[in-house]
Formats: C-alpha cells, sequence, structure tokens
C-alpha cells in the first residue's frame, strides 16, 4: 500500500499556557516559578497535546490509525511507536498566559529494512505560535516497528558492572527517573502510550525491562541542564536523537559540553550505555 497520499496532510490546534499548567509544569521538574513569567524551554512539549477520544485509542495507548482521509498519520501495518528524534529551533519565548497554536503538516514518509525488521518513518513539522509570533518549529521523526515476539529479550540489556564516567564533559548531572515522574509527564502531555505507566503491558508486550523514560523527557531534561549552564532561554537550536531506552528506577547521567559548533549534550545509562544523544546552538 502506497501511504503517499499522508504526505503534506495538515493538523491546525490552539491551547494556552495557563497558570495551571506552566505550575504543572515547573513543579513535575522541581522548577522555581520563572520572574519575568516566561517558561523554560521545552514547555511546548505539552502544548496542544493529542485530544482523541478514549474509545478511539489503539491496544498501545495511542490513538489508532485508519485508512482514511480523517486520519492523520498513515496506517502502518507495524503496530509499535517511537519518538526516534526531534530537530528544534527556538525563535521567541513563550510567556505563561500566553495564546497558542499549532500547525502541523506530514512533511516525509518512508520504509526500509532494518536488522530487526522493516521500519516506517513519520516526519511530522510543527509551527507554534504564541500570541502570533512564532516561538517554536519542530520536526518530529517517528519511527513504527513490527510486534515484538512474545520471547524475545528484554530490552535493554541489565545493567552491567562498568560505569559512567564524566570525563571530557563541562557539565554533568545526574538523577533517577522513577515511575511519579513518568506518570507526571505522560500527564502533562497527555501521553498515554503503555510503556510509561504499565509495567506488565511493557515487559510482555513490548519486551521492555521495566517502564521506558520518555524521549521527550529526557530532551526536557537535557534542555534543563543547557539552562542551568549557559542560561535560561538561549539556545536557539535543539536536535536529539533516541539511542537506546532509558528505564525508571535506574540512574540517569545528562552531561554537555562545548564544541566548535555549539554544544554536544548527551544521556547516559549508569553503566556508559548511551541512551540519547543531542546538539545545541546559541
Amino acid at each position: 500500500m502506497s501511504f503517499d497520499a499522508w504526505i503534506g496532510r495538515k493538523q491546525r490546534a490552539k491551547d494556552r499556557l495557563d497558570e495551571g499548567l506552566a505550575s504543572r509544569w515547573l513543579a513535575t521538574f522541581d522548577l522555581p516559578r520563572p520572574h519575568p513569567a516566561i517558561m523554560p524551554q521545552g514547555v511546548h512539549f505539552a502544548l496542544c497535546t493529542p485530544q482523541a477520544p478514549t474509545s478511539t485509542l489503539g491496544e498501545d495507548g495511542h490513538p489508532a490509525r485508519e485508512n482514511s482521509p480523517d486520519s492523520f498519520l498513515p496506517p502502518f501495518a507495524m503496530p509499535r511507536r517511537m519518538w526516534a528524534s526531534s530537530k528544534i529551533a527556538f525563535h521567541a519565548p513563550v510567556a505563561i498566559g500566553a495564546a497558542i497554536e499549532r500547525r502541523s503538516r506530514v512533511a516525509a514518509i518512508s520504509e526500509k529494512q532494518g536488522s530487526s525488521g522493516p521500519l516506517a518513518f513519520v516526519d511530522v513539522s510543527h509551527e507554534t505560535s504564541a500570541n502570533g509570533t512564532l516561538a517554536v518549529v519542530e520536526t518530529q521523526s517517528i519511527v513504527y516497528r513490527d510486534a515484538a515476539r512474545p520471547d524475545a529479550p528484554l530490552s535493554p540489556p541489565p545493567l552491567g558492572e562498568a560505569r559512567f564516567d564524566p570525563a571530557g564533559w563541562d557539565a554533568h548531572r545526574s538523577l533517577t527517573p522513577d515511575a511519579r515522574l513518568l506518570f507526571r509527564y505522560s500527564a502533562l502531555t497527555f501521553n498515554t502510550h503503555r510503556i510509561h505507566y504499565d509495567a506488565p503491558y511493557a515487559e510482555q508486550v513490548e519486551r521492555y525491562r521495566g517502564l521506558v523514560v520518555h524521549g521527550p523527557l529526557i530532551a526536557s531534561l537535557l534542555l534543563q541542564l543547557a539552562a542551568q549552564e549557559l542560561g535560561e532561554n538561549r539556545l536557539r537550536t535543539f536536535q536529539f536523537r533516541g539511542l537506546s531506552p532509558a528505564l525508571a528506577g535506574e540512574p540517569l547521567h545528562l552531561v554537555l559540553r562545548k564544541n566548535d559548533a555549539g554544544y554536544d549534550l548527551a544521556a547516559f545509562a549508569d553503566d556508559g550505555r548511551q541512551v540519547t544523544q543531542a546538539s545545541a546552538s546559541l
């Protein structure tokens, strides 16, 4: 089946970054209220979230996809969906109380054969405006994969004996994301993907070794590390790519260092397995 008809499909959504949402975002990350009332970079992940009725959700918690003119994303046969990467340009800060509008478009679709089976990629372009001013442009890449075999090894492998060494990085922060943080982030982003809160489903169906930390949650933490080191709302560009799952209850190491073009950022598991690769510029 050709999915060319989905390229160029559009969605439009409106929202408001009200006091309640701002307070919940800040509380989730133990951040103080900003003065002036300009929110940290990354809050756009919680704006214009999917509003699909519960009755239309698939088994995994994502909105079901159909072969219909009303379906924004194509109905690939592969059921497993993951956030693969994002490229983000920050054009203007977003203030508490701002009226938000997001225009989304399916920019590209591709299919390829991976080492574990067929893969399908969808690039979605989002333009988010605050009070009529363009604030964030993001191209998000979503990947679809075949269902996991019931006897597939759990992913990622158990932590090894090695330990992450932050030498060579300019800044290092460690934390252990737990189920409470994942639940709050799912609520903030209205994300009902069960790998983030339903441990039996994550293990038995998708064959993860535990609850999976959201890719944009890790990105949000890296943005906060950049703000801590470089100043709030200083980044002009930020891009990140998921390399390996991070699990709730296991230490996560966030790092940053300067390079010739800007900054490298990354997240590592406690044994040195790289979870996320990222870069940024001022």
